[in-house]
């Protein structure tokens, strides 16, 4: 096979990932195997590892012309799919049109820190506008989309991008939501002016009507490598809310909460049927699990998984180190994008760039949800009583594993 013009190979002949953030020059997996393999390899390539919906390859959508071109002008890439049920007797089709922004920064981070955010929304206003022409319902952007994801430094001074829940973010997106009928989740560092000026991590839930239905606070705080947040807020308070939207029953298990399988249990248990998954991580951190966290959740719990990372690498003003004996650094490393959306009946669309910014679009039909509760039961044969009284001892501090030992594990053969 020959080797791509942009393609880096190292001294010893094995390709290396470029410093832009492709793959090989690639922007996703799925690119650069489309590109390499035969169209029929290919075919079954991609059924192994995205999946059939309703037995068949995931349908594509044809975008209009107005959100091609933002997407030419302003160099983002742009995405359509559409997951479908089987048609019900009872029941008619629940479409939903969902959509997923991932970014980078815009300027760098030694910019006063109000250019920053308004030079974030002057890059991210595009973007939105493709999707609002395009008709999205429900748009999710990225975990505290409205700055630089600093939380690796310990430094303080980045408390002054927090804002109250009705604050300057949420002002600019009420505006397209009203203008788009598009319900929007904005993942923000929030200050809680009434609670001591306490630091939260939080997605804001703006209505179609540029109303605010609610809010949810972040309930995993990760303390692994770079990522030591708890150094600017805590694990939140609000539990597992669902908000009932115009478009569905929608939740919001932000960035770390992905590793905890209870998490995403407990958002299905209050009837979410399209979990969101604001993120912010990097690729020699959790690339690997990417792909696969959300898809089991959306597997194990009958509801859409929307999963959303930042793009690019952000460089900041004062080297830092995490305790991990490695020598300092002024970058988290490379946060590889990849956003995409994963269904209860196993199939997931193909990533979004790992290295540009973009706009995932895609229809859902909700009815899948109950279609696959009724196909495998996994609610029915559950033994919530059973977990319930274990988890019950198990918080307890005389608690006692239950394990049985083999009665001759210490005893010496003759």
């Amino acid at each position: 096979m020959e080797r791509k013009e942009n393609e880096i190979v190292s001294e010893n002949g094995k390709p290396e990932i470029p410093k832009d953030g492709s793959i090989c020059g690639y922007d996703s997996l799925h690119r650069l195997l489309q590109s390499s393999l035969t169209p029929q390899i290919f075919q079954e390539v991609s059924r192994l590892l995205v999946g059939l919906n309703c037995g068949r390859a995931l349908d594509t959508i044809t975008i209009g012309e107005p959100a091609k071109s933002l997407s030419s002008e302003h160099d983002f890439d742009l995405q359509a799919f559409s997951f479908n049920a089987e048609q019900e007797s009872l029941r008619e089709p629940r479409i939903v049109r969902v959509g997923l922004i991932q970014n980078s920064t815009a300027i760098p981070t030694t910019a006063p820190f109000l250019d920053q955010k308004r030079a974030i929304f002057q890059k991210l206003t595009p973007i939105i506008e493709a999707a609002g022409t395009s008709g999205v319902n429900i748009l999710c952007l990225q975990e505290a989309w409205m700055m630089p994801f600093a939380f690796c430094t310990r430094e303080k001074k980045w408390c002054e991008f927090a804002e109250p829940i009705d604050g300057e973010s949420t002002q600019f997106l009420q505006e397209f939501a009203r203008k788009y009928n598009m319900v929007i989740i904005s993942p923000i560092l929030e200050r809680d002016v009434n609670h001591g000026e306490t630091i939260w991590n939080t997605a804001v839930i703006i209505g179609n009507r540029g109303n605010i239905i609610g809010k949810h606070r972040k309930n995993h705080i990760p303390r692994v490598g770079d990522f030591n947040e708890s150094t600017y807020y805590m694990e939140g308070n609000t539990g597992h809310p669902v908000f009932e939207t115009a478009y569905g029953k929608i939740a919001v298990n932000i960035c770390y909460g992905r590793h905890h399988p209870l998490n995403w249990l407990a958002f299905g248990l209050n009837g979410a049927e399209i979990v969101f998954n604001p993120s912010a991580t990097v690729g020699e951190l959790s690339e690997p699990m990417w792909p696969i966290e959300a898809r089991n959740a959306a597997i194990a719990n009958s509801y859409f998984v929307g999963s959303i990372n930042r793009v690019g690498t952000e460089f900041f003003p004062n080297p830092f180190t995490s305790g991990d004996g490695k020598p300092q650094h002024a970058d988290f490393g490379h946060f590889y994008g990849s956003s995409h959306i994963s269904a209860p009946d196993a199939s997931c669309t193909p990533s979004l760039s790992r290295h540009k910014d973009g706009l995932l679009i895609s229809d859902m039909d909700l009815n899948l949800c109950r279609q696959i509760k009724d196909k495998w039961g996994f609610r029915m044969t559950a033994r919530y009583d059973v977990y319930a009284d274990l988890l019950a001892r198990y918080v307890k501090p005389d608690f006692e594993p239950q394990v049985i030992s083999d009665p001759l594990l210490n005893k010496k053969t003759l």
